[in-house]
């Protein structure tokens, strides 16, 4: 799961980005509306975490463009303005949640989990490709039961995979999902993440299988 976090504040960006990942999130981090706002049109994203006291003005202003740009996309407003009237216009600008500046780890990850287990405009929960079932709300993949272990960039690999299953994902698409801002991408990163993938894959009998297409990117498929 990629989340876009949107924070000026240097210290609690980075202690909050640590935390993300230590959770196996691909996590970018932007400082200003501005970057968010560049971040959203060129990225996928899973989530937004949302400050409103930005060098650039109120946060809350990102939110229409964010519905815009991804219908469905849900958004955790994260502030210290917690007064009643902040917190309606947060909901009623259309944020999904409104979480209040200082706050635990903890109960962040708890309303993440609980904005993901609602509807979703996307379709099932669940998607089932050959033996292969992937659970979207709890971002885990699984064989006969059993969840397979993956690291979190080959689990953002396999969820894109998935999503678009039988159809050819560019290895651009790919990127985008997998890495963040921060990440140093030589050009075989990838491919080594897939080889991975593709090898537990098989030892499980996943029944699915991952085709390079040269020069353009991968795609999976259910096997007999």
């Amino acid at each position: 799961m990629k989340i876009l976090v949107v924070e000026d504040e240097a210290e609690f960006a980075s202690t909050l980005c640590l935390a993300l990942e230590r959770e196996r999130f691909v996590v970018d981090h932007t400082e200003s509306i501005a970057m968010a706002r560049e971040a959203a049109v060129s990225g996928p994203y899973a989530l937004v975490l949302l400050d409103r006291t930005l060098p650039d003005g109120d946060g809350l202003t990102l939110l229409p463009i964010l519905r815009e740009l991804h219908p469905g996309l849900p958004v955790i407003v994260l502030s210290a303005r917690g007064d009643v009237v902040d917190r309606v216009a947060g909901l009623d600008g259309g944020a999904d949640d409104y979480l209040i500046k200082p706050f635990a780890i903890d109960e962040m990850f708890a309303r993440i989990r609980a904005v993901r287990r609602r509807p979703s405009e996307l379709g099932s929960e669940e998607i089932r490709v050959g033996a292969l079932v992937f659970d979207v709300g709890n971002d885990e993949a699984r064989v006969a039961g059993d969840r397979l272990e993956l690291t979190r960039r080959e689990l953002r690999a396999l969820a894109v995979l998935v999503n678009r299953r039988g159809r050819t994902v560019l290895r651009e698409s790919l990127e985008q999902a997998v890495y963040g801002f921060e990440d140093e991408v030589q050009s075989n990163t990838l491919d080594s993440h897939i080889s991975r993938l593709r090898r537990k894959l098989a030892e499980v009998e996943a029944k699915v299988e991952i085709h390079p297409i040269r020069g353009v990117g991968y795609l999976l498929r259910a096997t007999p």
